[in-house]
This record gives C-alpha cells, sequence and structure tokens, in this order.
C-alpha cells in the first residue's frame, strides 16, 4: 500500500472513531491528566517555552495548560475531527493554541523550536518500523 493510502486511511479511521465516540469514551481519555501536568510542571519550563502535544486530539491537556498560564502550545493531531472537539470545548480560549491537523510521521515542525514534547499514546500505534 503506498505511503499517501496509508495515511489517508488512519486519518479516516481516527475521524470515524471522534465521530462515533464522545471523547470521555476514549479510553485513553483523562479529565485531569494529572501525571502529564505534573511532569511538565516539575520540569521547571516557563509558561512562554513552547510546548507541543502530539496526538493531543480531544485531550484536555491543552485546557489544564491554558489555566495554568502557559502560552507557547500547540497540540498536533491526525484527527480534524478530534481537534474539532477541543476547540468547542475549550471555546475562545482555543485561539491561544495553535492547531495542527497532521500525521507525526510526515509533518514538518519548526526545528529545535519545543522545549516540551509530549506523547500520551500516539507513538503506541505506529506499529509498522518505518513510522517509528
Amino acid at each position: 500500500m503506498d505511503a499517501h493510502l496509508a495515511n489517508m486511511e488512519m486519518r479516516s479511521h481516527w475521524n470515524g472513531v471522534y465521530k462515533a465516540k464522545k471523547s470521555t469514551e476514549a479510553s485513553w481519555y483523562q479529565a485531569h491528566p494529572e501525571k502529564s501536568l505534573s511532569l511538565i510542571k516539575v520540569s521547571g519550563i516557563s509558561a512562554e517555552a513552547a510546548i507541543i502535544d502530539i496526538g493531543g486530539g480531544a485531550s484536555t491537556l491543552a485546557d489544564h495548560l491554558l489555566e495554568l498560564k502557559y502560552r507557547n502550545l500547540w497540540v498536533l493531531d491526525i484527527s480534524g475531527e478530534a481537534l474539532i472537539k477541543a476547540t468547542s470545548r475549550i471555546g475562545r480560549n482555543s485561539e491561544a493554541v495553535r492547531w495542527i491537523e497532521a500525521d507525526i510521521t510526515k509533518a514538518v515542525l519548526p526545528h529545535n523550536h519545543f522545549y516540551l514534547w509530549h506523547d500520551r499514546a500516539v507513538f503506541h500505534f505506529l506499529i509498522a518500523p518505518e513510522d517509528r
């Protein structure tokens, strides 16, 4: 299967998951991502430091980081549906986040830009050696 077709199937799969289920119904859902927030806090990075959440989709991490006054947040997910759910949930404050709909294995991101890279589950789903 060609890489473009595989990417489209992956995007279609995750869009289908987020259309069919509420975010709270996903097995990986956390209303308050305690462990991630704790690790970010102890990292000591400033509120201006660039943080990217890979596969962050409908996660609540961005909500909590905004509440904690982090101001350089990026969220990348292959599913536009997941990003729509997140921006709808966050509301007007979602404008403070850079939302990227992309496959992480193909995404072009700024070089040496991020101080913290968060990924709670997405790399678990990359089972092809070339994707890892």
